[in-house]
């Protein structure tokens, strides 16, 4: 029987650009920086993750496909996708797995067309405004989904 929560963090495009891409907004952490402090709190929350970046918006929705069955709930910062990607959308309500949506900074404090969030409704929350922090607080709230199943 699977006791441990596995964890899928995926990020979208220009993630990969971290500590060099606007760091007056993003922060001058690179990803793996990012992944690096992922992989410590899970630990000491006891889940597994798995860490993956693409800035293919099909190869994201093919990995969300994936992970029903086999992880527990999704992190994803989907970066402008998040705006524009009905895609995305589909593939969270149809694959099933609890999904938090993670943003570094905050959406709703940024350019209008960044306001709209086509991925909130299918998602069981939303992180933004916190920097990387967000994924960390993002791993608490999976692990409390993981109690609240019990």
């Amino acid at each position: 029987m699977k006791t441990t929560k596995s964890i899928l963090v995926l990020n979208g495009p220009n993630l990969n650009l971290l500590g060099t891409r606007e760091p007056e907004v993003y922060g001058r952490e690179t990803l793996a920086d990012v992944e690096s402090a992922i992989q410590k709190k899970a630990k000491d929350l006891g889940l597994a993750v798995d860490c993956f970046q693409s800035n293919q918006e099909g190869i994201l929705v093919d990995k969300i496909q994936q992970a029903k069955g086999k992880q527990d709930v999704i992190l994803l910062n989907a970066g402008a996708y998040t705006h524009t990607s009905i895609a995305l959308r589909d593939a969270i309500a149809g694959a099933g797995v609890p999904t938090i949506e993670v943003h570094l900074s905050n959406i709703h404090a940024r350019e209008e067309f960044r306001h709209h969030s086509m991925i909130a409704p299918v998602c069981v929350g939303q992180i933004c405004g916190f920097g990387s922090h967000g994924y960390l607080l993002a791993l608490e709230a999976a692990a409390q989904l993981k109690n609240n199943r019990k």
